[in-house]
């Protein structure tokens, strides 16, 4: 299935029904008073989580939601049907916005955000009865229902976001420690599309892990689709900068990410960050960890994802941090 985390729909509610226009006219009652009953209201559209989807792809086929109309009113004070809302399914964490503007988001499942209104119905001329005017023949025509031009922007909900240059080893630690499948090979750019997965503690302790593409120069600005996959870590508590171990300066790589991501969200730049030092197979066993400059850190580890050491380490730690909010004690890992 694409991956799809973009899509501009139109949401056209129903428009409401006309209120009748109708006078009693029933036998031995010549001059019946004003009967017209109400119109029925427009559907509205909405918008709502479906925990069963991970993708917007649909809307790439449909780009046309439209509600009913209500049902105009009849006489015998009889207000018109009014017309059913219809709901536009998206995964959870979708946003929905108009013209760059937030409108809302749909983060937990089943919940619902009301995109377009359905107009209401018009007043029969039964409403316009008083005392001194007793054969009213007002009545009014339903109101329009909202159109909008939406985009729809989903963001994935995840713990801990990897963040690294591409081939920095984030594809093979997130296959290594969570039942997730990306693909992996020995070059830039493999992943080229978000990923998910969910990684197992003891005692039945979870959190979610999210994979985005390399991260190059220039990603804030829209380089690479930097710009598109760095929303994907904009809900992480805690976000994993990954370096290789065998990568020639590796204070260079960090500062690079780390300027990115202040670039494009100073807010996300803030959040509680670790580095870890991937492939550490590549180099000799008694290499130490390389030393560098990095304000705000709270945790260094070493690991290597095909040998599967000092993982179970690093997992605890991203646990830790996930749940510090909690109480939760963080034995972070230090460069020895």
């Amino acid at each position: 299935m694409s991956f799809v985390d973009l899509a501009t729909v139109e949401a056209v509610a129903g428009n409401g029904g006309a209120g009748a226009m109708s006078f009693r006219r029933e036998k031995y009652v010549p001059k019946g008073g004003p009967d017209g009953g109400d119109g029925g209201g427009g559907g509205s559209v909405y918008v709502e989580a479906n925990p069963n989807l991970n993708t917007l792809l649909d809307y790439r086929y449909r780009t046309h939601w439209k509600a009913q109309s209500g049902k105009p009113g009849e006489g015998a004070n009889k207000t018109g049907k009014s017309a059913s809302d219809i709901v536009m399914p998206v995964p959870p964490g979708t946003a929905v916005l108009e013209n760059g503007r937030l409108i809302g988001e749909v983060i937990e499942p089943g919940s619902r955000l009301l995109v377009a209104r359905g107009g209401r119905g018009g007043r029969g001329n039964a409403r316009f009865a008083t005392s001194t005017h007793r054969a009213p023949r007002e009545w009014e025509p339903g109101e329009r229902g909202e159109w909008r031009r939406i985009e729809l922007s989903l963001k994935l909900i995840a713990d801990v976001g990897l963040l690294g240059e591409p081939n920095a080893g984030k594809s093979t630690l997130l296959g290594a420690v969570s039942a997730a499948h990306p693909k992996i090979a020995d070059y830039p750019f493999t992943t080229l599309t978000p990923q998910l997965g969910v990684c197992g503690l003891s005692d039945g302790r979870s959190f979610v892990i999210a994979d985005i593409p390399g991260i190059i120069e220039g990603a804030h600005e829209g380089r690479g689709l930097g710009d598109r996959f760095l929303r994907h870590v904009e809900r992480t508590r805690v976000l994993a900068v990954l370096i290789p171990s065998d990568t020639t300066d590796p204070q260079k790589t960090y500062d690079l990410l780390r300027e990115e991501l202040t670039q494009y969200s100073p807010a996300l730049a803030g959040r509680p960050h670790v580095i870890v030092f991937t492939k550490r197979d590549l180099v000799p066993e008694d290499t130490p960890l390389p030393d560098i400059e990095a304000p705000g850190v709270v945790g260094v580890s070493g690991i290597s994802a095909v040998a599967r050491t000092g993982l179970e380490t690093l997992k605890e730690t991203l646990w830790g941090l996930v749940h510090a909010d909690q109480g939760v004690d963080v034995d972070l890992v230090r460069p020895p």
